[in-house]
Parts: C-alpha cells; structure tokens; sequence
C-alpha cells in the first residue's frame, strides 16, 4: 500500500489521540479469554469522529483495491466490522452483507445477512485482529456459502505470530492499516508512555499469553 508506514502512524495517532486504544502497563485490563493485557482497543470510538471515520474509510477503501483489485461484495464481521464495513462498501459502490458469530435462533436462521451469490468474490472486513480466530470463522462462512474470500482489511492487529499462522493456514491474506509495533513506536516518539512503560509493552508482545503472570498487579 503506498505510504505504508506514514499511515500506520497516522492511524496510531488517532486511536490514541481519541482513547479508542488505551495503554495501561501498570494497570492491565484483563480480555475476555483471561489473558491479562497492557492495552485495550475499542476502534467503534472512530465512529464517533467524523474526520477520523472519513480517513479510515478512505484508507480501507484504497487498501482493498490495491491489494485485491475488482470485487463483487463487502462483509463485515458482527459486530464492530459492521459499521466499518457499510462506509467501505458505500464508498466502493458495492453490495454489503455481514456475518454473525453464530446463526439466528429464530426466523430464518441466518449466518450471513444480505443478498449475495455463490462465486462472488468478497473481502472481508473487520475492526480488529488479535489471533484472527473470529474473522476466519466469518471468512469460513462465507466461504461454506460458495463465496470465493479474497482477503480481509481491518483498522488495527496486535501483531501476534498466531494470526499470522491462523491467516497463513487459512489461506487468507489479510492487511491492517496499522498494528501494534506502529502504534509503539508513536507512542514512544510523542511520549504517550515513560521509558520504563515500553519495557512492559514490547514483553507483553513477545508472550502475551504468560505477561500477566510476570508483573506485579
């Protein structure tokens, strides 16, 4: 993607300008899987942020077409690729769907809402990827559906070897407009954390699985 690197910072600068990422080293957040982790993302925040929302549309849009040229549908993933996916789509002129994380118990059982057909060639598009568990879920889907995945775009990626393998495995490229060694990198240069601080966040990359184990909470 041309200028690569200018928008992975610009993207960082952003999110944490706008505290949709959130750096506590000292305070961990603890996810949902139980890991204990130094930063928090809730990249929904852009929404609420015209200029901030019109950027990122824009960045995914370019992205999406210089990666994966002519496609036929847009998807998002339910629930936080939803909304970046409909300005994706607009902006591209293309049909939009979305995938749930699990079908409908109700009326017609739905795992993927919207119209499409079988052989479209679809992107996906998310907000997030930390392991890239739930998006390849969404991406297998479609792809049981008879849609023809030829990637996936998000906004921000923790980085972590385990989507790179999740995604590799799948045989599902997939690109974010910025990730977690940007994201350091910015927040070291403009001072957004102490010296001390990055020591903690460049360890809790290196095995976020055990960090929490090693820090005094």
């Amino acid at each position: 993607m041309s200028n690569k690197g200018e928008i992975e910072q610009k993207v960082a600068e952003f999110l944490l300008q706008i505290k949709a990422i959130k750096l506590q080293p000292n305070n961990p957040f603890t996810w949902a899987s139980g890991w204990k982790s130094p930063i928090y993302c809730d990249n929904r925040i852009t929404l609420s942020h015209p200029a901030i929302r019109t950027y990122i549309r824009q960045k995914l849009s370019t992205l999406i077409q210089e990666a994966f040229g002519s496609v036929s549908v847009i998807a998002g993933v339910a629930t936080a690729g939803i909304p970046q996916g409909v300005l994706v789509a607009q902006d591209l002129g293309l049909p939009f769907i979305y995938v749930r994380s699990k079908a409908k118990e109700h009326g017609t059982g739905s795992l993927i809402e919207g119209e499409f057909s079988p052989g479209q060639r679809v992107v996906v598009v998310e907000d997030l990827i930390s392991t890239g568990k739930s998006s390849l879920q969404a991406v297998n889907a479609l792809r049981d559906a008879g849609c023809e995945v030829a990637g996936l775009v998000g906004i921000f990626s923790y980085g972590f070897d385990a989507a790179e393998e999740n995604f590799k495995e799948a045989k599902c490229p997939f690109y974010t407009l910025s990730n977690y060694n940007a994201l350091i990198n910015y927040a070291q240069e403009h001072n957004f954390v102490m010296e001390d601080d990055l020591k903690l966040l460049r360890k809790w990359r290196e095995d976020p699985q055990t960090w929490g184990n090693t820090i005094n909470t």
